[in-house]
């Protein structure tokens, strides 16, 4: 007897859970008849809340039934009926919302998608009732609600399974890779759509009724996220692009979309004294229904569990939607060596709020704020490995942003000195072995030596849009082209929304000497943040390259950061023929900046034929360790001095090939 047929073998009509107000009864009677004629068996009572003889009967069918369809009204929201049953219909993860006139679903139902019916005209076929129909089959697990005609075997639709996704995405990177090789399509050319495994984060709701605590609960929600990235079964969404979701002003199926997954993971933190609940649910981004939800509560030095227990019960559901994979399994949830985490209350405390003070960016006083919870973490548990690898970001985000010249060798020193500790800590760590790469090169001018720690994040980190960033970068400006554009592409897969992503791929496009295609990705980046720094002048350098002398000029002229706008200002107007105005952009970026800038200044003087000044600037900003000079392998403003042996001796001290 096949799966879905009763013992006369005739095939099981699915079977629905009508919950309405009674002052929507007409609408309701009209629907079931409609459900009915589709293909359903309608459970509905018109007396439901005329009293108490009911409830067995109602909890019943609530049990039984494959779907609970809750008709969402101005009545029905007030309704104490249909509260409990759309609750039930939502713990049983089997709830299929409706919206009779486009009121809004009370809170706690507002993230599923609400099939609108407002402008229903009562006929079966209508594509409001295909949505429901397809609602009920997504909640049962069906592939399909409507029964076979008699005497015939029930089709079903082609399964997508994990082998015929990777054949397919298989079948894109060939492509993309082929546009890569002859430089012909840009990386956003190269993104794929949504697989089967994907996943994204939504930053975790603070219920505590207290906004000071919001760092808690996303900071969880994050940490769910690493854990879950660590999964090399699973495709998880970027924090930076989930978190632009963080109001919830969408609908779940208006977000997955916009986020390129097949799933979502809501959920919400209440946290009063050292008791935690934590609600998590997880959500089809196809449907809007829920496919899995849970709420733990714990003490506060239970947190670690709850966040384990979230993740490796998300896994398993999404690895369920695919097909295992060779060696591929999940990663355990509790390996510190790959998480770098504690189960120390205090210092994950100190750690989360460090890191969304780390996050704020504002001005160097938080930036020290945040560098002080990163210390007040350590100080709580001095094998914690996450926290000193934020700390070693703290402190190279202060070099960069607020250093003075003489304090750099000693920030970046200590910057280092803590991305060791932590992967001592955490040999797995693939953040920690990113960050030590990108300090050794940007601090130390050390290309080789960046090297290893690089190919090991990427071989522990593939799953982190912020790691495969750090390393395609690093691969452009060391001259491996397919290297940097295959992570490259992996990041912009993972963080759509991230403008810092979207700059990075322009770069990356520019340094493999790809001027028209660097552009659109860093247009990209300003429509999503159109104060973003460097963005302007790098797309005035592409122009400038292009031969597009005015469209330069004036994308360097609307720049924010005076460095970059006034070097690019200096020699767009030389070549325009304004020898004056170049003059005075370069005196102006020399008597602001000094020896902050003297990679620019060498940038200007190549540019306008005075070699030698050239080669002392940069000479000078090797002695003082000038993080611009990470560009000079591949910048075509320096290709005036490539045949210039003090040049090429210049770029070997930096560990260039």
């Amino acid at each position: 007897m096949s799966s879905g047929e009763d013992a006369r073998g005739a095939a099981r009509r699915p079977t629905a859970f009508l919950s309405y107000a009674r002052e929507d009864q007409s609408q309701a009677g009209r629907l079931a008849a409609a459900l009915e004629q589709a293909g359903l068996d309608v459970w509905w009572d018109t007396l439901i809340e005329g009293g108490a003889e009911f409830a067995k009967s109602i909890e019943a069918a609530l049990g039984t039934c494959d779907a609970v369809i809750v008709l969402w009204s101005k009545a029905s929201i007030a309704s104490d009926w249909v509260l409990d049953e759309a609750a039930q219909g939502r713990e049983l993860r089997k709830l299929v919302p409706v919206s009779l006139d486009g009121t809004e679903p009370p809170l706690g139902f507002r993230r599923y998608h609400a099939i609108p019916l407002s402008a229903w005209r009562g006929n079966a076929d209508a594509s409001e009732i295909g949505g429901i129909i397809r609602g009920v089959a997504a909640a049962s697990g069906r592939d399909s609600c409507r029964p076979p005609a008699p005497g015939t075997t029930p089709s079903r639709s082609p399964s997508v399974t994990r082998r015929t996704v990777l054949a397919a995405t298989a079948g894109t990177a060939l492509a993309g890779l082929a546009g890569f090789f002859a430089w012909r399509q840009g990386l956003l050319d190269r993104l794929g759509p949504a697989s089967g495994n994907s996943v994204a984060v939504l930053p975790f709701v603070n219920l505590s009724g207290d906004s000071s605590q919001a760092y808690f609960s996303e900071g969880l929600s994050e940490e769910v996220r690493a854990t879950l990235a660590r999964n090399v079964r699973l495709l998880v969404m970027a924090e930076t692009s989930s978190a632009r979701f963080r109001d919830r002003k969408d609908d779940a199926v208006t977000i997955a979309a916009k986020l390129g997954v097949a799933f979502l993971l809501d959920g919400s933190v209440r946290r009063s004294g050292d008791v935690v609940r934590v609600a998590a649910d997880l959500i089809d981004g196809r449907t809007g229904f829920s496919r899995w939800s849970q709420t733990f509560d714990r003490r506060m030095h239970d947190i670690f569990a709850v966040q384990s227990e979230i993740a490796d019960t998300v896994a398993t559901a999404l690895a369920a939607q695919v097909e295992a994979h060779d060696e591929a399994a999940p990663v355990a949830t509790q390996d510190l060596s790959a998480s770098g985490g504690t189960t120390n209350v205090a210092a994950f405390d100190a750690y989360l709020r460090g890191r969304a003070l780390y996050d704020l960016s504002v001005d160097e006083a938080s930036e020290r704020a945040a560098l002080a919870q990163f210390d007040a973490a350590i100080a709580q548990d001095p094998r914690y490995a996450a926290a000193h690898a934020a700390r070693a970001r703290s402190l190279t985000a202060i070099a960069n942003q607020y250093g003075e010249v003489g304090q750099l060798g000693g920030l970046y020193d200590a910057a280092i000195e803590s991305a060791q500790r932590a992967i001592a800590l955490a040999p797995r760590l693939a953040d920690a072995h990113s960050t030590l790469g990108f300090t050794l090169f940007q601090g130390r001018l050390d290309a080789h030596g960046a090297r290893e720690p690089f190919a090991r994040s990427l071989e522990l980190g593939s799953g982190d849009a912020t790691v495969l960033a750090r390393y395609a970068q690093y691969s452009a400006r060391t001259g491996r082209r397919t290297d940097a554009a295959r992570a490259m592409q992996r990041a912009l897969r993972l963080d759509p929304l991230n403008p810092l992503i979207y700059r990075a791929a322009g770069s990356i496009e520019y340094a493999a000497r790809n001027y028209a295609a660097s552009i659109p990705p860093l247009r990209k980046a300003l429509a999503m943040n159109p104060k973003m720094s460097r963005a302007r002048a790098a797309i005035g350098d592409a122009q400038m390259m292009l031969g597009s002398l005015v469209d330069a000029r004036a994308a360097y002229a609307a720049e924010p950061l005076a460095d970059f706008r006034l070097a690019g200002l200096a020699i767009a107007e030389h070549k325009l023929g304004n020898a004056g105005a170049a003059r005075v952009a370069m005196s102006k970026l020399v008597a602001d900046l000094g020896d902050r800038v003297l990679y620019q200044q060498g940038q200007v003087h190549a540019q306008w034929g005075e070699r030698q000044a050239a080669i002392d600037k940069l000479q000078r900003a090797r002695s003082i360790g000038d993080s611009g000079l990470i560009y000079a392998r591949n910048d075509p403003m320096l290709d005036p001095l490539r045949d210039d042996p003090r040049f090429a001796q210049l770029l070997r001290s930096i560990g260039f090939d």
